[in-house]
């Protein structure tokens, strides 16, 4: 019996049949492995060179190098050898325990497999977007992977060694797959090693895939006790006082910051922590996403509601980094792609997004701000660099508005 998730949803071609187009996807596999193999290039050269690379891997790797010493886990700092800046293990214990294997071998190996693997894994959230929307040719998807490792989010993520691109994977196919104790499992586990897929929940619940979300708790404080039996006092200092202090120690006025906690705390000069004006526009944020959530019928456009989820969850975070920001692949493929994709304004949207990641608005801003720590800056810098939040806002509000039309 066909299973009401597995069905893909009924909508326009990834793919297009133009002849100038379909000479580029005829060169698509010497594309993906030029575009790769110069992003690997850059980033080890530029790691080799300037060492300003790979920052949140070598929190990994040293993170990990602590399971089973004495050395306090969220004691040690990373500090960037270039900029001097301290960077913390924010991560839950279970996240140390699970990269404990990795400083057994040379970092270098380390770095390069995990830029391979991060690409590969960049080419499958591609394949899967094409899934959910109804289908798409996998040298259409080489097309997409190989212009994406250019594009803001998905370049600093493999540049800085982040594992949002393997999350948002496991986080797509959880949402994909009909099977509650594997999409349990995947949420599960990606919410043990970092919090932000937990906001997968709320889609469970707004679909009412209960099974899954009730087994993705399960799985997650299976991930708690395990790390109680190996890390004891790690775990009673992360939970909760370490999680709730994560943030803080962060540079949350960074314009590479684009929550609403940092972009509040820009305009104010100062951060403003969990400030009745941050709390007011998450609860106006959850509002219009949970419109847009409806506009998009739930399950009936399965890809469109997952994203409503994750964009919400990423203006709600205290941190939201550009490299966290990685969503917005499969955004832009729903946007030029999905069911919705020939509404009136989905082509400007889904442009603008592409504009925004290749301009890598936010990063070029960065060069007014004299370091990373620093909150105050003009008006007007202020304001410019709410740039993704306004991007995902308008995003929502054009889903609502086309959902009540339609």
């Amino acid at each position: 019996m066909p299973d009401r998730y597995s069905r893909p949803v009924t909508a326009g071609p990834i793919s297009t049949t133009r002849p100038e187009l379909s000479r580029w996807q005829t060169l698509a596999p010497l594309i993906l492995a030029v575009s790769a193999t110069l992003r690997v290039a850059s980033t080890m050269g530029y790691y080799l060179v300037k060492g300003d690379a790979f920052f949140d891997l070598r929190v990994y790797v040293l993170g990990g190098a602590t399971v089973g010493h004495p050395d306090g886990l969220y004691d040690f700092f990373y500090v960037d050898p270039t900029k001097g800046e301290h960077l913390p293990f924010t991560y839950p214990p279970f996240a140390a325990i699970v990269f404990a294997p990795l400083h057994f071998a040379p970092f270098w190996l380390v770095a390069l497999a995990w830029q391979v693997a991060l690409i590969a894994a960049l080419y499958g959230t591609v394949r899967l977007s094409q899934k959910f929307i109804g289908g798409g040719s996998q040298r259409a998807a080489m097309l997409w992977t190989a212009g994406a490792l250019w594009m803001e989010a998905p370049s600093s993520s493999i540049q800085s060694g982040q594992i949002g691109i393997f999350l948002m994977l496991a986080v797509l196919y959880a949402a994909y797959d009909s099977r509650w104790w594997l999409s349990g499992l995947l949420i599960g586990v990606g919410a043990g090693i970092k919090l932000t897929p937990a906001i997968t929940g709320f889609y469970f619940v707004g679909i009412r895939r209960w099974a899954a979300a009730l087994f993705a708790a399960v799985v997650f404080f299976g991930t708690v006790g395990l790390s109680y039996l190996f890390l004891p006092d790690e775990t009673r200092r992360y939970f909760p006082h370490q999680m709730a202090e994560a943030g803080k120690s962060l540079p949350v006025g960074s314009s590479w910051n684009q929550s609403w906690q940092g972009g509040l705390s820009r305009i104010a000069g100062h951060d403003v922590g969990m400030s009745p004006a941050v709390i007011g526009a998450i609860v106006a944020t959850a509002v219009l996403a949970v419109l847009a959530f409806r506009a998009l019928g739930g399950e009936h456009d399965r890809l469109g509601s997952l994203l409503v989820v994750q964009l919400f969850g990423l203006l709600a975070e205290p941190v939201s980094w550009t490299h966290h920001w990685v969503w917005v692949l499969p955004l832009m493929i729903w946007l030029l792609y999905g069911p919705w994709h020939d509404k009136p304004g989905a082509r400007f949207l889904g442009w603008g997004w592409v504009a925004l990641m290749v301009l890598s608005v936010p990063s070029l801003l960065s060069f007014a701000q004299p370091n990373i720590w620093q909150v105050s800056r003009p008006w007007y810098l202020a304001w410019a660099e709410l740039v993704y939040i306004f991007a995902a806002l308008a995003t929502m509000i054009w889903m609502v508005r086309t959902g009540r039309r339609a």
